[in-house]
């Protein structure tokens, strides 16, 4: 998994409400990413199957701590279905 190369979003939930948010890295075939805001308190992994390796979730985890997040403040949740591949 490579740095994404600076990427930032900035999404728009409803005006003039918004938040600002940086690909931290990104996986060379887009199933995992880790995001995160700039003012680094809220940081998520994002990843295309519920079944992401415990491997990866801790060097998603290890990156973001490289970068200033405080990587035991990130959450898990329980996923339950995977996207569908047809689309």
């Amino acid at each position: 998994m490579a740095a994404s190369g600076n990427a930032k979003l900035r999404v728009t939930f409803f005006w003039p409400f918004y938040g600002d948010y940086w690909i931290l890295a990104l996986d060379d075939d887009y199933s995992e990413v880790l995001v995160g805001t700039p003012d680094r308190r809220y940081g998520w992994i994002l990843a295309r199957r519920p079944d992401l390796p415990e491997a990866r979730v801790q060097g998603l985890l290890e990156r973001a701590k490289a970068l200033g997040f405080d990587a035991a403040a990130f959450k898990r949740v329980p996923q339950i279905q995977p996207l569908d591949d047809a689309s």
